[in-house]
């Protein structure tokens, strides 16, 4: 089997913790592995092995977070944009029968919690039979109580005492209340768990026959697309041509090979700030805090404080959720909601719905510490061997600061090593590069001032990570000239 982890989510409603740049599978809310991580070693990828479908934007992200648990995907398929989950999975199937692979494809979100690996794999091991006779196996939760957040599946009692695999009857939206408690009460409903087994070929075949416009755009853009490496370049102009569908809608819903095979493993999408707190340790009032939070005579709270004292008093059914740039206070009722207050962020074109004062790059992270009329002071962590590009500013100076580690610069014609304690001036329109030949982490604090200060100020001249900008001629021409 092959594991496709679907990683393109934006995980809004677990905002303001959760950025568009920087979305949920890649945060640490449980212990200290991330979403995406745990959902890798979930499963033994080093034997059966592993494909990421993730945005083009987090291909880095997405290589630290795979490096550091040790584990080397097969391919990495990024998209420019996000289609939702049918293309997505389709373009993996084709990849794979391309090269003459007709996998049994287990697909997971990267960002679903399971608390019971062993029950977890048990139902694997169901559906991975079902799906080897040519069904498309999707797992379900069995609904105990009546949740609106999530969409449902009636199935018919199953006769076959061999397996406990389900005949799907119907998929239903998300229902109201009174329609989510009745589903409850006639007890042959399963919330979607968004996760599906089957082998490369049916679900293609499945698809061609339901959603032929899907097929042939992913065709298309897969015959368009360029592989190196180990990561598959989606090609943009094919791809927006393809239609925005999950796998539900454009085949599960529709093909009569659905197969449910139920999952009791203590399963949560971690879909809200509501969700994460149903699956966290409570003190006796019921309340679930991360980070330094006080509480005094409240209940059933969620407090997260990323740097912050957060003090709750006298509070019932709160989520406050503290980040440097933004605060959330909002009651665990309205959790679901978020996600239109982040759509309202966005459209005020407020850059908090996509980024954090936490930005993190291929050679590490920076971390916006001050700014004001015409300065702004960064921290810069350089991982071990990294380095920045060879760039310019035409707008702002810098200085560097060296807090920790050892720093190899590039100015102009200048190269110099500076450690701790030491600092240097970096002019405008000089030609600069920041690298760590060190071991550890390389530490720099960052002042910058000028008439502009914005991210768009560079101008790349070399850089190992594909990020270039200006021909390495204009360089040679721009060194020339001063």
């Amino acid at each position: 089997m092959i594991t496709v982890i679907l990683s393109g989510g934006n995980g809004s409603r677990l905002w303001p913790l959760s950025r568009g740049q920087y979305p949920k599978q890649f945060l640490s809310l449980l212990n200290d592995k991330t979403l995406l991580q745990e959902t890798l070693l979930r499963l033994d990828t080093k034997a059966t092995g592993s494909i990421v479908v993730c945005n083009e934007a987090h291909r880095f992200i997405v290589a630290e977070q795979l490096a550091q648990i040790d584990v080397t995907a097969d391919s990495i398929l990024l998209e420019p944009f996000g289609r939702n989950t049918s293309p997505a999975v389709a373009l993996t199937a084709m990849m794979l029968l391309e090269q003459g692979r007709d996998e049994t494809l287990v697909v997971l979100p990267a960002d679903h919690f399971i608390q019971d690996k062993t029950r977890f794999h048990q139902a694997l091991a169901i559906a991975e039979q079902v799906a080897e006779q040519g069904q498309l196996v999707l797992f379900g939760i069995k609904a105990d109580k009546p949740e609106t957040g999530f969409g449902y599946i009636k199935c018919h009692p199953t006769t076959d005492k061999a397996s406990p695999a389900l005949n799907v009857e119907q998929f239903i939206e998300k229902p109201d209340a009174i329609t989510a408690q009745s589903f409850i009460e006639q007890g042959n409903y399963y919330w979607n768990s968004g996760m599906f087994v089957f082998k490369c070929s049916s679900y293609l075949d499945e698809l061609l026959q339901y959603a032929p416009a899907i097929y042939e755009a992913c065709k298309q853009t897969l015959q368009a697309s360029q592989y190196k490496d180990q990561f598959l370049y989606i090609d943009a102009k094919t791809f927006a041509q393809c239609p925005d569908d999950s796998i539900d809608y454009s085949v599960m819903e529709k093909t009569q090979k659905a197969m449910l095979v139920p999952l009791d493993s203590g399963w949560n999408d971690i879909g809200a700030w509501n969700s994460l707190w149903e699956i966290s340790d409570k003190d006796k009032q019921g309340n679930v805090s991360y980070g330094d939070v006080i509480l005094k005579d409240s209940k059933n709270n969620l407090a997260f404080s990323s740097k912050r004292l957060v003090t709750l008093l006298g509070v019932e059914n709160l989520l406050v959720v503290e980040t440097p740039d933004a605060v959330l206070v909002a009651h665990r009722d309205n959790a679901q909601s978020i996600k239109e207050l982040v759509t309202q962020l966005k459209l005020a074109k407020r850059p908090e719905s996509e980024t954090n004062s936490l930005v993190y790059r291929p050679w590490g992270c920076y971390e916006t510490i001050d700014y004001g009329n015409r300065f702004q002071v960064k921290r810069i962590t350089v991982n071990p061997g990294a380095t920045l590009s060879l760039q310019m500013h035409h707008h702002r100076a810098e200085h560097w600061v060296i807090v920790t580690g050892t720093a190899l610069i590039t100015c102009d014609d200048k190269e110099f090593i500076l450690s701790e304690n030491q600092s240097t001036y970096i002019p405008i329109t000089s030609i600069h590069r920041l690298s760590n030949p060190g071991h550890i982490p390389l530490e720099v604090i960052e002042i910058q001032s000028g008439s502009y200060l914005g991210e768009d100020d560079i101008q790349r001249f070399e850089d190992r990570y594909g990020r270039l900008n200006v021909v390495s001629a204009t360089k040679e021409k721009l060194v020339n000239e001063r």
